[in-house]
């Protein structure tokens, strides 16, 4: 198994394997045919709390919000989940909407699956 992440606005490629949104929102301007998604983990995403605030902050609070969404996903089955789909995979792209590729709640899981037995790339 093997985790990444990538942009759902990006075209879909066959190397992306099973494909999994893990916004809690439907991204703007994406139909859902063109996301070709396998499945929907919205549950994986921050709690609406936790994203509302964060979206809402003044200035760079990236790790703070990183650390809390951290503690959410240990007592969130959701991500357990994931973990087992991780298992059923060659390969798991998880699909987000944020722009920036860099500080996004998908990087931070990505991050998690990986200190949690996933294997991850980039």
């Amino acid at each position: 198994m093997a985790f990444r992440i990538k942009r759902v606005y990006e075209p879909a490629e066959a190397s992306d394997g099973y494909r999994v949104l893990v916004d809690r929102l439907w991204p703007r301007g994406v139909r859902k045919e063109r996301a070709e998604l396998d499945e929907w983990a919205k549950d994986a995403a921050p709690s609406p709390a936790l994203r509302t605030e964060w979206h809402h902050a003044e200035g760079d609070r990236f790790d703070e919000f990183a650390e809390r969404y951290r503690e959410e996903l240990d007592a969130n089955p959701a991500a357990e989940a994931l973990l087992a789909v991780g298992r059923e995979h060659e390969r798991v792209t998880l699909l987000f909407g944020a722009r920036d590729e860099v500080e996004n709640h998908a990087a931070v899981l990505l991050g998690w699956l990986g200190e949690h037995g996933g294997d991850v790339e980039g």
